[in-house]
């Protein structure tokens, strides 16, 4: 504790000196000053009755060894930590393990954090869009403890206050999305349901690593007018692209008839090569097309 004095009031007048304000967040200060209750709570002393608490319950542990240490020897894993509340204070040096430690029995309250990343599935929340659309949008988030002391002493359950805030703080986010913004841009919606679930969590010891968007439920009568309005959207394109070659056709046709118009003789191969063409076919009928000319001369 004198090292971390000594340490402050260093730091102190660097910051008198130099002029340099704290920007740190409102949630970072909460934090510290958490962890500063804490450990000025574990150094105001037992008093004289803790005291004797302690040495009676040390004492207890001595009349009974080697039974005792069934009792006060505590094996925490390597993905746990342990943090030890002597009557009702936390004791200094934060949490404890992996390994063994020694409690006092009748004294010591240990509570085991697991440290290793939980996952829990936030129910289907039915959501009013911007545009006014009813949609169920459900989410999985990724989470661990990352400050033991405080996950404790802030907070009594960690894992169902970190689900109620993620559905709170996805109902929020996406009444201020479209319909087509949370069908088209699910990373962003959630990155920043990361950001605020992180923010809101902080203060509990709890870091937020991920959050996915799982799916997106549309009304039975929103389905149907999607599913009419791409297949009117398909069948616009469809139009677009037969009239396109239309009139692609018209102008090659078009180029052939001006061809046709400056070399008549054209014209007669023309018919030749359909006649050859009709007759490879084994049709018992052939046409034979009269001459436009022919008829005007019959005309006169």
């Amino acid at each position: 504790m004198a090292t971390s004095t000594a340490y402050k009031n260093e730091v102190q007048p660097f910051a008198s000196n130099t002029g340099v304000r704290s920007t740190y967040p409102a949630s970072n200060q909460m934090t510290n000053l958490s962890s500063d209750d804490t450990r000025q709570s574990a150094n105001d002393g037992l008093g004289a009755c803790g005291w004797i608490l302690v040495i009676l319950s040390y004492f207890l542990v001595a009349i009974t060894f080697p039974f005792s240490l069934c009792i006060c020897i505590k094996v925490v894993q390597e993905y746990e930590r342990a943090v030890i509340l002597r009557l009702g204070r936390a004791l200094p040096g934060g949490a404890k393990g992996p390994g063994l430690f020694f409690i006092l029995p009748c004294v010591d309250t240990i509570t085991k954090i697991d440290l290793r990343t939980a996952t829990f599935n936030v129910p289907p929340q039915e959501v009013l869009t911007r545009d006014s659309v009813t949609v169920a949008v459900d989410a999985v988030v990724y989470s661990r403890v990352v400050n033991p002391v405080i996950s404790v002493t802030n907070v009594k359950d960690t894992q169902s206050a970190t689900q109620l805030l993620a559905q709170t703080t996805l109902r929020n986010i996406l009444g201020t999305k479209t319909l087509q913004e949370i069908l088209y841009d699910r990373e962003n919606i959630a990155q920043s349901m990361q950001g605020h679930l992180d923010e809101g969590t902080e203060p509990w010891g709890v870091k937020v690593e991920r959050v996915e968007i799982k799916d997106v439920r549309l009304p039975q009568s929103m389905q149907r007018s999607m599913a009419a309005e791409a297949e009117a959207s398909r069948e616009a394109r469809a139009k677009v692209i037969a009239a396109e070659g239309e009139q692609k056709a018209s102008r090659q046709l078009k180029e052939a008839a001006d061809v046709i118009a400056e070399s008549p003789i054209a014209l007669q191969l023309r018919y030749l090569q359909t006649l050859t063409h009709i007759s490879t076919e084994k049709n018992s009928t052939i046409i034979f097309p009269i001459p436009v000319e022919l008829l005007n001369l019959i005309r006169r």
